[in-house]
């Protein structure tokens, strides 16, 4: 079986969407979602769908992920973002996987929703990225097997850039696969941020993490709604 686990907060105009497609997935799996104290109709959202299991931690997805790991009963550990679209098939695919123990963890190729150039660009240099580099960011649905995330130790519990921690640890036991179709983030925040300035930001992210560059500040991660 699969654990879908979802941090969320204040997701309620992205969050419906994302959990009627993720429901219409066939396959074995359960839904575990993770509030960080929403104060918007996200829990109403969640709430609504009795297919999903609810429950709440401090707000940070690295806190809101390793609490929905912690109660979860699957052999896969799938971590997805409230405004990320799996592929069709994606989980009965991941079901097939379990059974062939050289696919320790994975996640998929990325791409943003609608038609601009500029958001296709990032996503083709973030993939290019992935490829080389094998870190796998949040927004591309990170899969592992629970018995390694156990190992592990979890997400380090650290307020930004936690799925690249984790990556560079899990590196050390493993090479991640990466599959296709990709997965479809909505575009809003990026749109609502300015494309380009949301690209420059991205570039900046990568140069840091690839180059060790030095810390960058907290406000540079600053959340869009």
């Amino acid at each position: 079986m699969i654990s879908v686990v979802m941090p969320v907060y204040q997701e309620e105009r992205a969050l419906p969407t994302t959990l009627r497609s993720l429901l219409t997935q066939p396959g074995d799996y359960e839904v575990l979602i993770v509030d960080g104290g929403s104060t918007d109709r996200t829990c109403e959202v969640v709430r609504a769908e009795p297919r999903a299991r609810v429950f709440t931690a401090p707000k940070g997805r690295a806190s809101q992920m390793n609490e929905g790991a912690a109660h979860a009963r699957g052999e896969w550990l799938l971590f997805l973002h409230a405004d990320t679209v799996l592929p069709p098939g994606a989980l009965k695919r991941l079901n097939d996987l379990e059974a062939d123990p050289s696919v320790q963890a994975g996640g998929f190729l990325h791409r943003f929703s609608g038609d601009d150039w500029r958001l296709r660009l990032i996503s083709f240099l973030d993939n290019v990225r992935c490829g080389r580099s094998k870190i796998i960011y949040g927004d591309q649905a990170l899969f592992v097997r629970r018995s390694l995330f156990e190992r592990l130790g979890g997400f380090p519990p650290q307020p930004i850039l936690e799925d690249v921690a984790f990556c560079e640890r899990l590196l050390r036991e493993t090479t991640p696969v990466l599959l296709s179709p990709p997965v479809v983030t909505d575009a809003r925040k990026f749109v609502q941020m300015g494309i380009w300035r949301s690209f420059l930001r991205v570039l900046l992210i990568i140069l840091h993490v690839e180059f060790r560059l030095p810390v960058l500040p907290r406000a540079f991660f600053q959340d869009v709604r």
